[in-house]
């Protein structure tokens, strides 16, 4: 993958503005996952809820035999602008432990609710995982 960024933009902070795909390999497309835990519990806290959901979805690309590097895309559905804005350093350090340093091209959306009215966050997830 290359990512791309034109020298007269500014670099984001936390994702990419696109990347580029060329060659021969696997899709990994993942359904929105949420901060509900294994057993249908969720966090009270935003921070909580973002680390659940990442920590799901590195669970579900390795299933895949793929790992953070190879996220292309993440769509956030958030439904407090406020909550997600004050959590920023606990989803910073959930962020770290589970993306590392992989800041793949993002879309946050702020919406009036999910379809758990306990979620806070839904994530969805796309992979390219190219042929060794």
């Amino acid at each position: 993958m290359r990512v791309l960024q034109p020298t007269e933009w500014s670099k984001p902070r936390g994702f990419s503005h696109g990347v580029e795909v060329d060659g021969l390999g696997r899709w990994v497309v993942l359904a929105g996952q949420t901060g509900g835990d294994e057993k249908g519990d969720y966090q009270p806290d935003m921070a909580g809820q973002v680390a659940v959901a990442l920590r799901r979805i590195i669970k579900l690309l390795s299933e895949a035999g793929a790992g953070p590097e190879h996220i292309v895309r993440l769509t956030w559905y958030l439904t407090s602008r406020s909550e997600y804005e004050a959590a920023g350093p606990g989803i910073g350090a959930a962020w770290r432990e589970t993306l590392g340093r992989n800041f793949p091209p993002s879309t946050l959306l702020y919406i009036a609710g999910l379809v758990d009215e306990r979620a806070k966050v839904e994530i969805e997830v796309t992979a390219f995982l190219p042929r060794a």
